[in-house]
């Protein structure tokens, strides 16, 4: 798509100055801006991108996929030393009844979010730093109440995030990672290998009964759209038997997740297809977000009505994680939530904080309600007794 489609509404505020530096020294300054073009700074924002340690969650190609199918307006917070671009924070502005909130783009659906940071970015006084993000996001006190970064690592793939220093509290969720070790041998090496193995012996076992299966790839169009509705389908089934409301039933959410796959090499669907006298019949489904070494399972779901003692889900998650030992990925990662699954394949639990910023009076009451939130909810997560009770309650209020 032409970047003149990211073009957003230009920010008519006189009083905004694009050229706001801090830090002391002139050289060594960190200039930060609020971009409403992204076309002003995209070869930048690919640079940083390609850093393997930022999250495929603020991707340009997920910032526009969000943007074309979501009607909020966005606004990009650069900071830059120089030429130097040294950091990228992608904001959606969402207004509610009480309160205008900036949050990083497409947060509904992100599994990790880290925004993007240079290479070598820990090489700057953190103080500097901390300075230069601050006061970079109290500039979009015209445009919000408060500022929300969700979901961030205080450490990531063995070092401190750089918005570690930002005061936040921890988040109610953790997220799960494998490390991958060149091939599945080596990988299964650091679970219980030989109860892995024979469990998927055992699915395999269970579909040959059924006349087999295959392992479905979809890296074209066509086939992932049909994988996607596919999942879409059995995600609502799911739902619905929980009583549970279905996070992807939005018509905004679902083409979102359409047009991602129209962007081509970010997202990819995989899933277990049946042989036999079920030919063709989709068991289990997993979206994929991949960028570099290092792949995030966005979503998945399995069918229950045909074949559900079969595991088909675990069995994907087998095929997909082999597949991508030989391909090179270093990290697999669950993504969000603590469920049995994820403990049984994850060697890592990655604690994530919550960020909150007050930009005006009424963002101090917001941001107060958003921790008293996080607090409930993460007595609730500890207490398993109460948070079934809460869970159930939820189901009956729906």
């Amino acid at each position: 798509m032409a970047n003149s489609d990211f073009i957003l509404a230009p920010l008519n505020d006189p009083s905004l100055d694009p050229h706001q530096s801090v830090g002391c020294d002139k050289a060594d300054r960190i200039a930060v801006s609020i971009h409403s073009d992204v076309c002003e700074i995209e070869a930048e924002w690919r640079k940083l991108e390609a850093n393997k340690l930022n999250s495929p969650h603020q991707s340009l190609d997920w910032c526009r996929a969000w943007k074309e199918t979501h009607d909020r307006q966005v606004l990009v917070v650069r900071g830059a030393r120089g030429r130097q671009a040294l950091f990228i924070l992608p904001f959606e502005i969402v207004h509610g009844r009480f309160f205008r909130t900036a949050r990083l783009v497409g947060s509904d659906h992100s599994n990790l979010n880290t925004g993007l940071f240079a290479e070598g970015i820990e090489m700057f006084a953190s103080a500097d730093l901390t300075r230069a993000l601050t006061d970079g996001l109290r500039q979009l006190r015209d445009f919000a109440d408060v500022v929300s970064l969700d979901r961030i690592p205080a450490t990531w793939r063995g070092a401190p995030h750089p918005l570690h220093s930002l005061p936040g509290a921890a988040s109610p969720n953790a997220s799960f990672q494998l490390p991958l070790l060149g091939d599945m041998e080596h990988t299964l090496a650091q679970l219980n290998a030989k109860r892995r193995r024979k469990r998927m012996r055992i699915s395999e076992k269970r579909l040959a009964e059924f006349g087999g299966y295959e392992y479905v790839s979809a890296r074209h169009p066509p086939e992932a759209h049909s994988l996607l509705e596919i999942f879409f389908r059995q995600k609502a089934a799911r739902f619905a038997k929980l009583g549970l409301p279905d996070v992807f039933a939005d018509g905004a959410t679902r083409a979102f997740f359409h047009t991602l796959i129209d962007r081509g090499g970010l997202f990819e669907l995989n899933a277990i297809r049946m042989k036999g006298e079920h030919h063709g019949k989709i068991l289990a489904v997993a979206g994929l977000l991949r960028k570099g070494d290092h792949v995030i399972c966005q979503f998945g779901s399995i069918e229950e009505t045909v074949a559900a003692d079969s595991s088909p889900g675990e069995l994907l998650f087998y095929r997909i994680i082999e597949r991508l030992c030989n391909e090179g990925v270093e990290v697999f990662d669950f993504g969000i939530g603590d469920q049995s699954y994820k403990r049984s394949w994850c060697t890592i639990e990655t604690p994530l904080r919550d960020i909150v910023l007050p930009l005006t009076p009424r963002g101090q009451l917001a941001a107060g309600i958003h921790r008293m939130i996080a607090r409930a909810k993460r007595a609730a997560k500890a207490n398993k007794p109460v948070y079934t009770f809460l869970q159930r309650q939820r189901r009956r209020w729906q």
